[in-house]
């Protein structure tokens, strides 16, 4: 192997390595890359491991900042804004054509989801809070029959977890609020509404956190 093939390969051992932290979220947005650090836990010098976060730069992940270096890139708030407006309309379909396939098992696990979220606000964790919250939603709108509409409410959530960690990090307040809006659409399925009411309350609750977030981003400190 050449000395430019083996610097291409460990560039690629670098790429993947910090390509895998940043999809988990152990670097978050505005994380700062330092070069050294980084060649120095993958036991290889600083130049594959620039190579790699050009790479990176190239797809979004990355940006390079003058007198700061390298660092994960902040959210495009317009792309998160178009992914919560579009997660709106597929859940409150999907979660309005599953209605009338949930058991009443299906709605007790439900609201036993939510109320471990109700418990887990006295220490609020925005992280782990978010993973109930997709996990309650998930119990709902997962009987949905339409496959296809599965798969594009389940990408958006795969997307928004690329954009944001945790939207109630942002906004905490809207977590009280959120637990007593699930227990509205639990009681609505329940009692057997119209699906457009149903689908109604479902999007207007996805839609209410977004709005929680853009006044909170926009509010003058």
């Amino acid at each position: 192997m050449t000395t430019d093939e083996r610097t291409q390969s460990k560039s690629r051992a670098a790429y993947d390595w910090v390509k895998a932290r940043i999809a988990r979220r152990e670097y978050t947005p505005g994380y700062r890359l330092v070069l050294g650090s980084i060649a120095a836990e993958l036991d290889m010098s600083v130049v594959p491991v620039r190579e790699a976060l050009r790479q990176l730069e190239a797809e979004g992940l990355v940006t390079f900042e003058r007198n700061v270096g390298a660092r994960v890139a902040m959210v495009d708030e317009s792309q998160y804004a178009f992914s919560m407006q579009a997660l709106a309309i597929l859940e409150g379909s999907a979660t309005a054509l599953a209605a009338r396939t949930l058991t009443p098992a299906d709605l007790k696990r439900a609201r036993d989801i939510n109320d471990r979220m109700v418990a887990s606000l006295d220490h609020f964790d925005p992280g782990a809070f978010t993973a109930l919250n997709h996990e309650f939603h998930a119990s709902l709108y997962g009987p949905c029959p339409n496959a296809r509409l599965l798969d594009l409410v389940n990408a958006e959530w795969g997307r928004l977890g690329n954009l944001r960690n945790s939207t109630f990090a942002f906004v905490p307040g809207r977590a009280q609020e959120s637990v007593r809006e699930h227990e509205g659409i639990v009681g609505l399925i329940e009692s057997g509404a119209p699906l457009d009411e149903i689908e109604s309350a479902a999007r207007r609750h996805r839609s209410a956190t977004l709005d929680a977030y853009l006044e909170h981003e926009h509010t003058p400190a």
